[in-house]
């Protein structure tokens, strides 16, 4: 078993946060944060397929208890729910704030300074959480950054998670390598033809495999510390859905033909439920079967991923409901826990 190693501090505290703060805004004068490219002239509050302009909206924030094990540990993850999103989901489970308008036209939550969202990072800190969770961050990360130059600044000291649906330009997270500490980034298609017809996202499966080598390139270890928090690391998420839409075996070889399989943690997930406008899909207007979780978590051990979790239960008509909690499975094998 590897010893655990010595705790450095949140790669952030090393980094001239105010040179990448000001790199990442001048990208929003002709927007190429993400792969779309929009070009439209963020600064001037002009808005693209995210539909966030100069603002970061902040549609909730708490202490997560829901997250993978060594994210959300026994005190909770500090996670933020930004509204708007660069992909459209049929499936999305936050569409509510990803997708639609508030009633008065404007996206839901509140926009907020970098001051701002400082301060509900240090909220979160003083709640005991065991890091920052920054979720859907892309389209906003120089309203991110320029909030995280003033946090640090006045003593924010826990790692920062990236938490993404994986429609990521390697570019931008090329830039993120002394800002974030843990990757948790999803996988969510092996054919682009699905990643155009369920999410709006072209070349969805060549950036999204891009971006995670860069991330594993920047944490190729996964670091712990004493109580099994992770400090530093990549997990990266795949959500079976019905009729193998996600293409579970093809992205499982790509990924374990990309980077080393037994460092990467990989959380498999059964979770998916039909909302948004699934409905109009008929093969994805139900939850996976046992069958196909199953299946799907064959290709595990086929391609050599030791570490990481399945979910009992959750998407499993037989045996979950609606509303049922994320129960996460050790899939680690005990030469491998870091």
């Amino acid at each position: 078993m590897t010893e655990f190693q010595p705790l450095r501090g949140p790669a952030y505290k090393n980094a001239d946060l105010g040179v990448l703060s000001k790199e990442l805004n001048d990208m929003l004068a002709d927007c190429r944060i993400c792969p779309r490219a929009c070009g439209v002239n963020r600064i001037r509050d002009q808005k693209g397929f995210c539909r966030v302009g100069r603002d970061a909206y902040v549609y909730s924030y708490f202490s997560h208890r829901g997250e993978e094990p060594p994210i959300s540990g026994t005190k909770g993850s500090g996670t933020i729910f930004f509204s708007g999103c660069n992909m459209r989901c049929v499936y999305c489970q936050n569409y509510k704030f990803s997708q639609m308008n508030s009633p008065a036209g404007d996206l839901p939550g509140k926009a907020l300074s970098a001051g701002e969202l400082a301060e509900i990072m240090l909220e979160l800190q003083a709640q005991g959480c065991h890091n920052i969770n920054l979720v859907t961050p892309g389209h906003v990360l120089p309203q991110i950054i320029a909030g995280l130059v003033i946090a640090s600044g006045r003593g924010l000291n826990i790692p920062l998670v990236y938490n993404t649906g994986g429609y990521e330009s390697p570019e931008t997270i090329r830039l993120l390598e002394k800002a974030v500490d843990i990757y948790l980034v999803d996988m969510r298609y092996a054919a682009e033809e699905n990643a155009v017809k369920y999410s709006l996202a072209p070349r969805y499966p060549e950036f999204n495999l891009s971006a995670v080598k860069e991330m594993c390139r920047q944490r190729p270890e996964a670091v712990f510390d004493a109580q099994g928090i992770m400090r530093e690391g990549v997990i990266v998420r795949h959500l079976v859905l019905p009729e193998d839409i996600s293409g579970t075996r093809e992205v499982l070889r790509r990924l374990s033909e990309a980077v080393s399989p037994e460092k990467v943690y990989l959380s498999l997930m059964s979770q998916y439920l039909p909302c948004n406008k699934s409905g109009n899909y008929r093969e994805l207007a139900r939850r996976i079967s046992m069958e196909e979780y199953s299946a799907a978590s064959d290709n595990l051990s086929v391609f050599g991923f030791s570490n990481g979790w399945v979910q009992e239960a959750n998407g499993l008509p037989e045996l979950a409901g609606p509303n049922i909690e994320q129960k996460f499975r050790d899939n680690s094998t005990e030469g491998n826990k870091g």
